[in-house]
């Protein structure tokens, strides 16, 4: 299998490259963090770097084991550090390491020293931790392989509707393209769940019921792109025979959140240009996961769409919320520091009624911000008085500069 260079995160590395800031690299599991560091090593190396000036420890690794104390990583690093040029170091899954954040403060003190480290579990960057690394640390949030990656990945595609069909019903997870059968890659998909699941939630929170916890990720899986609410997902589970208290809903969907296996995007009201504080909706980072866990029924091509599209919107370094327009909602209100942008998400709007409700929520918003539906319609593009219908792979692709 070839490497994927993944260029974006890349070059979010090589622009932080000898600033005094700790760059963090947080993420699933197995979505590509160690590859990103030896990517940007060989970048190194390939920029006047030389060996002697790299360190890299994975603290998975079980001969780095014993660095995993604090006190002894230190004396291992100090005297590896060069006191003339930059000493690149990189430590992968460092929450392995008791009190990191000392520790990671401590050598990122000493003079020319370059650090960078990965974590899967948002545990690393909790308000105790933000607060022990306070102005010292810049994020970057990596996700599974975008369409445009799994498609590179691939080798190319002159079918995009088929490479498409291909990316929703196996995997966006890098290794998951050396695998050929479907058994496979369900098996490789059942292994990350079951780290996650078991290894980063149910030991680190100590949850004693798995079966409920198993009951409400299929529950979320179910559910993407549907309004939820704690109260709402305790009472249905209740309902049909499986009895769960609101405050333990809760907890497990913190959980879910902390290790990247869902996302969860809040509702903004357009008009008053604010969060709210009720209701949102989950999507998972893979929609293989969901085929994963719920088999035949998972494929609604709308919703998983749509889960697509959330993830895209992340990559592209937007915050992304859930639009509220009097009692219509909008998609996607994707924000950054300079613009705003709409979108609503439609498997296909050819059916007249279809266009029509998807276009009032749109035609609701009186701001000049671009407002777009994205479809899997091979249609032409349409402009329906400022809103843009365009086709959702395309946009994917990267073809659209928004």
């Amino acid at each position: 299998m070839e490497r994927i260079e993944r260029r974006d995160y890349l070059d979010k590395l090589i622009a932080f490259k000898d600033k005094k800031l700790i760059k963090v690299i947080t993420g699933i599991r197995r979505c590509g963090k160690s590859t990103i560091m030896e990517i940007f090593r060989d970048w190194l190396l390939n920029n006047g770097v030389s060996p002697e000036q790299i360190l890299y420890l994975n603290f998975e690794d079980y001969d780095n084991i014993e660095l995993r104390n604090p006190l002894a990583l230190h004396q291992y690093i100090k005297p590896l550090i060069l006191p003339d040029k930059p000493t690149y170091i990189f430590f992968d899954e460092i929450q392995h390491v008791k009190d990191f954040p000392d520790i990671i403060n401590s050598i990122n003190l000493k003079p020319n020293v370059d650090l960078y480290v990965t974590g899967s579990n948002a545990y690393m960057l909790s308000n105790e931790i933000a607060t022990l690394l306070s102005g010292r640390y810049v994020e970057i949030a990596m996700l599974p392989l975008s369409f445009k990656e799994y498609v590179e990945g691939c080798g190319g595609s002159d079918n995009l509707e088929k490479a498409y069909t291909n990316y929703i019903t196996q995997s966006s997870f890098p290794y998951t393209l050396a695998l050929d059968r479907p058994k496979d890659i369900t098996d490789y998909l059942n292994g990350v769940y079951n780290t996650v699941v078991m290894q980063d939630i149910i030991s680190r929170k100590k949850i004693q019921d798995v079966m409920m916890l198993e009951s409400v990720i299929r529950f979320v899986a179910d559910n993407i792109g549907n309004m939820l609410s704690t109260k709402r997902i305790a009472d249905i589970m209740t309902a049909d025979g499986r009895k769960i208290d609101q405050k333990t809903v809760e907890k497990y969907l913190t959980s879910l959140c902390e290790t990247f296996f869902v996302y969860e995007a809040k509702r903004y009201n357009v008009k008053g240009k604010q969060l709210l504080k009720t209701l949102g909706k989950y999507y998972l980072v893979d929609v293989g996961l969901r085929r994963m866990l719920l088999g035949g029924r998972s494929f609604d091509a709308g919703r998983l769409l749509e889960n697509v599209v959330y993830l895209e919107l992340l990559r592209r370094q937007k915050s992304v919320y859930i639009g509220k327009i009097d009692n219509l909602e909008v998609d996607f209100v994707a924000i950054d520091e300079n613009d705003i942008v709409y979108y609503q998400v439609a498997a296909t709007v050819r059916d007249e009624a279809t266009l029509k409700r998807e276009l009032s929520s749109l035609q609701q918003i009186n701001d000049q911000y671009p407002k777009y539906i994205l479809t899997l319609d091979e249609d032409p593009e349409a402009d329906y008085d400022g809103i843009k219908r365009i086709n959702a792979l395309k946009w994917l692709m990267g073809e659209y500069s928004i």
